[in-house]
């Protein structure tokens, strides 16, 4: 890495974290952090029941084609009508994908009845592992609601694409074997799918109810 590449990545780094700090202080009565640091980000008012703002032509969401663990296509249509959670990661994930999966578990066992009014789902940033089989097996761990979507390499970047979802293979030294660095946002679609709210990781179950529970109304 470049001098002038490890100088950007650093003030990058800086910048974020003093939005997020900023977001700390400018929450407003019920809204999460996520939701605040997407509000300050896109310089837009505070929203309503857990809503995120976003700039004008910016959109988070879209057209995607990809095969749940039955190797069944799923496309976005397939998310409308209900609150869609979503996640991307994948299943050889060492860490925050298995905490934030347990997160939207505990989630979901929150909502109780109002839960079938919510579709969990995960898609894999790493379609050259997560076969149909793999991400099956992998979602059925944490809930029996949560949907594992895969793909091809191209349909999996367009998913990822249309999230504004950052990964890259990385394979650490001394190492056969690669790791997917990637962001681990939890996205909270609408019924139309538009997105209503922006989870950090970390966030707690309790925090996601909640703003779910403001958007089921």
């Amino acid at each position: 890495m470049t001098r002038a590449v490890r100088i950007a990545v650093l003030l990058l780094i800086l910048g974020l974290g003093a939005v997020w700090g900023a977001a700390f202080l400018a929450r407003t009565p019920g809204e999460g952090m996520g939701a605040t640091f997407a509000r300050l980000m896109s310089n837009a008012p505070a929203p309503s029941a857990g809503g995120v703002a976003m700039p004008g032509g910016v959109s988070v969401g879209g057209a995607f084609t990809l095969v749940d663990g039955d190797g069944k296509t799923v496309t976005e249509a397939d998310l409308r009508g209900k609150l869609a959670l979503v996640f991307f990661g994948y299943t050889f994930c060492p860490d925050v994908c298995p905490t934030e999966l347990q997160a939207v578990a505990q989630t979901m066992d929150l909502l109780g009845p109002q839960a079938d009014q919510v579709r969990p789902v995960f898609i894999t940033v790493d379609p050259e592992r997560d076969t149909p089989a793999k991400i099956k097996d992998y979602v059925s761990l944490f809930h029996p609601a949560i949907i594992g979507l895969t793909g091809t390499k191209e349909q999996v970047t367009a998913a990822a694409r249309a999230w504004r979802v950052y990964y890259a293979k990385v394979t650490p030294p001394g190492s056969s074997d690669y790791l997917m660095d990637h962001s681990a946002f939890t996205y909270l679609m609408g019924r139309d799918g538009s997105l209503k709210s922006l989870f950090r990781p970390g966030v707690s179950p309790e925090e996601m109810a909640a703003a779910i529970r403001g958007q089921l109304g």
